[in-house]
């Protein structure tokens, strides 16, 4: 890729979200979406997930460790809006990842990430506005992007409405949101296919979103 006329930087979105361009490292960034691939095979792997109105989100998802459905996760720890199976376990390394992401994004120390939320995006899906509410844990939320380029849509704890702003997220990007901002509505109203960088051989977007359940 050609360098930048006017490099990204950090910026503060909003108290308490930021976002930080190019974090993750194109070795990083191949290792994680090699482990995305493995999380997507069945048992407990990538599936559609159906609201309780009937329709069905256009981004597909897997998760790790704790199992959420809309709108709540699973004490069982079991697929049970799809095969039933235990849900993967999430592994020590996610967490230390979500650790240096506080750390590189906040400032700030934040432990006990448990939680994966893995959602995949063709050039068609998108994500309305919502919260993650769901959790008991008020932690900041690390949210990291391989593949196509989005819009991301980050709102107030309000309203699902104005005002936000539109962050554009590419391969690499991280966005970490906590305090004042962590139960702010988001979204993903657009992908852009075609943008992910061709050496990491991924058609569409990944999401890997870390939280920490309080559960």
């Amino acid at each position: 890729m050609e360098a930048e006329l006017f490099p990204r930087a950090r910026t503060e979105v909003a108290p308490g979200a930021v976002h930080l361009p190019d974090w993750l490292a194109p070795a990083r960034q191949r290792e994680l979406l090699a482990a995305c691939r493995e999380w997507a095979r069945p048992p407990a792997g990538l599936r559609t997930v159906r609201t309780p109105g009937g329709g069905t989100m256009t981004a597909r998802q897997v998760c790790l460790g704790w199992h959420w459905y809309p709108y709540a996760y699973a004490y069982a720890r079991t697929v049970v809006d799809g095969d039933g199976t235990p849900v993967k376990p999430f592994p020590h390394w996610l967490g230390e990842l979500g650790r240096e992401a506080v750390r590189d994004a906040l400032g700030t120390e934040a432990s006990g990430y448990d939680i994966a939320l893995i959602n995949f995006y063709d050039p068609d899906a998108r994500m309305g506005m919502h919260r993650d509410s769901d959790e008991k844990s008020q932690a900041p939320v690390v949210s990291l992007s391989l593949g196509d380029t989005c819009v991301f849509r980050f709102g107030n704890p309000d309203t699902r409405t104005r005002p936000y702003t539109d962050v554009e997220l590419r391969s690499g990007d991280l966005f970490v949101f906590g305090g004042p901002s962590r139960l702010a509505y988001h979204g993903v109203p657009r992908v852009h296919p075609g943008t992910a960088p061709p050496e990491l051989g991924l058609t569409g977007r990944l999401n890997i979103t870390l939280r920490v359940s309080g559960l």
